[in-house]
């Protein structure tokens, strides 16, 4: 299954808040003020969109997700740590959501563009994959070669505990590891679990 490309008020209408899709598009879907009838929902269905949260709000695909989940239940074997833990650290490294929560992009898709497109530097090196992970001390940087991107924060959240952002240089570093306080998108975590616990193994 492809990224999603469609309505993202039609999202919002079924799973809800989203912080990846930005700040303004959150405000106008609070704006309309939809009605949402409360009906008991088959677990299932609720495992469902649990997990359709966490897809779209990172724009993950399917794949991408199951991959994670593998990837993370053998590493908590190992490391003996909980598997959402290690999820949501994987999820909150990746470049494009760390360029994201640095406010140098007004949302998720655009923060991957901004680096496919070459405007931003991991260490010192141009990186264009927005799946790169990131880690401990790490520094992102916007190239000084491009245009003025961001003259002023580019979204309203609050900036992480586990980053640190310069903005007369425009450098942000990863100063600790993801907490599960700095997760900005509420989702019921074992159901997410619960979802994944045959398609992933």
């Amino acid at each position: 299954m492809s990224r999603y490309r469609g309505p993202r008020i039609r999202l919002f209408k079924r799973l809800g808040y989203l912080p990846g899709f930005g700040f303004k598009l959150n405000q106008k879907f609070r704006k309309l003020n939809f009605i949402q009838k409360k009906k008991k929902e088959p677990p299932f269905t609720m495992r469902l969109k649990e997990k359709q949260k966490l897809r779209y709000n990172y724009g993950l695909t399917e794949k991408n997700l199951i991959q994670y989940m593998k990837k993370v239940r053998q590493k908590s074997k190992s490391a003996r740590s909980s598997t959402w833990l290690l999820l949501l650290n994987s999820l909150e490294m990746r470049l494009d959501n760390i360029v994201f929560r640095l406010g140098l992009a007004p949302t998720l898709p655009a923060a991957r563009q901004l680096i496919t497109h070459g405007h931003i530097f991991l260490n010192g090196k141009k990186r264009n994959i927005p799946s790169s992970q990131c880690h401990l001390n790490d520094l992102i940087t916007m190239d000084s070669n491009s245009p003025n991107l961001m003259l002023k924060p580019q979204h309203k959240w609050k900036m992480p505990i586990f980053l640190n952002f310069d903005a007369t240089s425009l450098t942000g570093k990863v100063q600790q590891l993801p907490s599960l306080n700095d997760m900005h998108l509420d989702i019921d975590q074992l159901l997410v679990i619960e979802y994944y616990s045959k398609s992933a193994r």
